[in-house]
């Protein structure tokens, strides 16, 4: 398991599938080992490129750090950047899965010159202040009348937006989040729990994490091209709030991927890697 040493001393790991200049690989959660990620729907072979998953401190094969603050969010940033040194390039290409797409604006803000490209997957919008609301949530929802587990976790939904949300409730709206609610799908929601650093993750978005208008100002400035891909039923990151993401950049091209829910990759592995291997072409 390739390693590398953090700015506190901290020993991190990251992982390696393919062949090619590197892409560093965040995930989400947020704070959960980069695992969940695989190879991305065979997101190397078909980019020709390698991917380095990296799991984030805490998580997965990495160390626990001595100081839980630095779980937060923006002190990650270094981490990152000390991995993009370890592997030896002047710039990278980042691709961010949910929470990680956080992280990874935060480090295209503070580093511009350091960020090739930047390939946001079904992004959590906390670090740029861009609000969902109950009914964009809904309304997502509602695309998916019909399924057979659509009535009950409708109305949990229902119950979690007007504020009295339960764990069985977040349950119960798991379907939500995928285009295909299967096997394939539970496998991976029933991974979660053993893969997240619940501690880590309290502190990820802790105040003073994010300031949204000086991340938005930088990220007007980026020169770096930036694919916004986002899944046309995924109640996390609705098409809407994606298409003002992908607004705040200066080149910015919005996909949204039709049937896909919040792991794109996992509904449609082949169009998955078509479409973010077109945008990550050496």
């Amino acid at each position: 398991m390739p390693t590398f040493s953090a700015y506190d001393g901290t020993t991190l790991a990251h992982h390696a599938y393919g062949e090619g200049p590197p892409v560093i690989c965040l995930p989400g959660g947020p704070m959960r080992a980069s695992a969940y990620l695989g190879d991305l729907g065979g997101l190397a072979d078909a980019a020709r490129r390698r991917l380095v998953p990296l799991d984030l401190r805490g998580t997965g094969e990495s160390a626990t750090p001595d100081d839980p603050a630095t779980y937060r969010c923006d002190r990650l940033v270094a981490d990152v950047e000390a991995l993009r040194a370890h592997l030896g390039v002047d710039r990278v290409d980042l691709l961010a899965h949910c929470a990680g797409a956080n992280l990874a604006v935060l480090y295209a803000a503070r580093h511009p010159e350091r960020v090739g490209g930047l390939a946001l997957i079904t992004p959590s919008v906390a670090a740029v202040g861009i609000g969902v609301t109950a009914e964009d949530r809904l309304e997502t929802a509602r695309l998916r009348e019909g399924e057979p587990w659509y009535p009950a976790a409708f109305a949990a939904l229902e119950e979690i937006v007007a504020g009295r949300g339960k764990d069985t409730r977040w349950e119960a709206v798991a379907p939500f989040l995928h285009g295909r609610w299967d096997d394939a799908a539970r496998a991976l929601d029933a991974a979660d729990a053993g893969q997240r650093n619940a501690e880590a993750a309290a502190v990820y978005g802790a105040d003073g994490a994010y300031e949204p208008e000086a991340t938005r100002a930088a990220l007007r400035r980026l020169a770096s091209r930036v694919l916004v891909l986002a899944g046309e039923v995924d109640l996390n990151s609705p098409p809407g709030a994606m298409a003002e993401y992908a607004g705040l950049f200066p080149y910015a091209q919005l996909v949204v991927q039709s049937g896909a829910g919040h792991h794109p990759w996992l509904d449609d592995p082949e169009r998955f890697a078509a479409v973010t291997a077109a945008f990550l072409a050496p």
